[in-house]
């Protein structure tokens, strides 16, 4: 109980940087990498609003994964930035809270939304006849209200239970924001079932959505290889490509991370690699979908060419 009393006050991050003139310099292209990222995606959010050109559903759900992004690297750079400006370590329980949940929300609803996206071009390019009755507005209402509520709920139980959790060994959590894996081996109690409930539920909203990517996207490779027109092949390929990148800058980190075997993990390694999902993914989804989409740079040029006209 004493363990316990403890954590009121909250915990202690070590950060991602150390208080040196590397770390500085580190930090300061983490912030130049942040700056980005939010003008990205706000500049696709606000394109995809603005422009009637991109009311479809393939960039409806690209605006929720602009949104998630968004949402992802301001819960977590702004404290870090917060904590090395200051030199204080420190946040609080509600704030360990808010981040946790924020970030099971953006990880867990981000993959659910990737294969929300695939089907999505499954059907645009394998059955593109009934593409505007199946690909429908309450369609695409259901696919993001399936990914938001879903992943909510997960980020409410596990930051739930991780927050009432008797942390009596340790405050210090070795990360740069409040992940749940880095915050159990510092509880004073037996946490396996646990664990293995945190598996299940990366299982759960990370292979199974990444299967449904494969299936969808292999078939939709096989139509386009037998597509006769080479330009519908090649205008397909661009946007499968570029749908399959953002998927492995997702997948790719988090299967290592939170997939291995108990016996292979390291904390410092996981931090190291939680940099690509939380930092680095955000920045390279806007630019990715907006230098290989011409409709993107229409919609670009049409919304500067407007201002510059009101301005003239």
């Amino acid at each position: 109980m004493e363990g316990w009393n403890q954590t009121t006050s909250g915990f202690f991050l070590l950060g991602l940087f150390p208080p040196t003139k590397i770390g500085l310099l580190l930090f300061l292209l983490v912030i130049l990498i942040f700056l980005i990222a939010f003008l990205g995606n706000s500049t696709m959010i606000l394109l995809i609003w603005m422009d009637h050109h991109l009311h479809t559903p393939m960039y409806f759900l690209l605006s929720q994964l602009s949104l998630m992004d968004l949402m992802y690297i301001c819960s977590t750079v702004h404290k870090m930035a917060v904590n090395f400006l200051s030199g204080d370590s420190s946040i609080s329980l509600v704030a360990c809270g808010f981040q946790s949940f924020c970030f099971l929300l953006i990880a867990s609803g981000e993959g659910l939304l990737l294969a929300s996206m695939a089907i999505d071009r499954y059907v645009a390019i394998c059955q593109p006849l009934h593409y505007p009755i199946l690909m429908n507005k309450r369609m695409c209402l259901l696919m993001i209200s399936v990914s938001w509520v879903s992943s909510s709920i997960n980020s409410i139980f596990h930051t739930v239970y991780a927050l009432s959790m008797p942390y009596c060994k340790s405050r210090i959590i070795n990360h740069f924001f409040c992940d749940i894996p880095a915050m159990v081996p510092l509880a004073c109690m037996d946490t396996w079932a646990y664990e293995y409930t945190v598996f299940f539920s990366t299982y759960l909203f990370l292979f199974v959505p990444f299967l449904g990517i494969m299936a969808s996207y292999g078939r939709v490779l096989y139509a386009v290889y037998h597509m006769r027109s080479s330009q519908g092949k090649k205008k397909a390929f661009t946007t499968c490509s570029t749908h399959l990148t953002v998927v492995s800058f997702y997948y790719a980190p988090f299967v290592y991370t939170y997939l291995r075997p108990p016996s292979l993990c390291s904390l410092e390694e996981d931090k190291n690699f939680s940099i690509f999902y939380t930092i680095l993914t955000p920045m390279l989804n806007p630019i990715i979908y907006s230098l290989r989409n011409k409709e993107v740079l229409g919609a670009l040029q049409r919304l500067f060419g407007k201002c510059l006209f009101q301005k003239k």
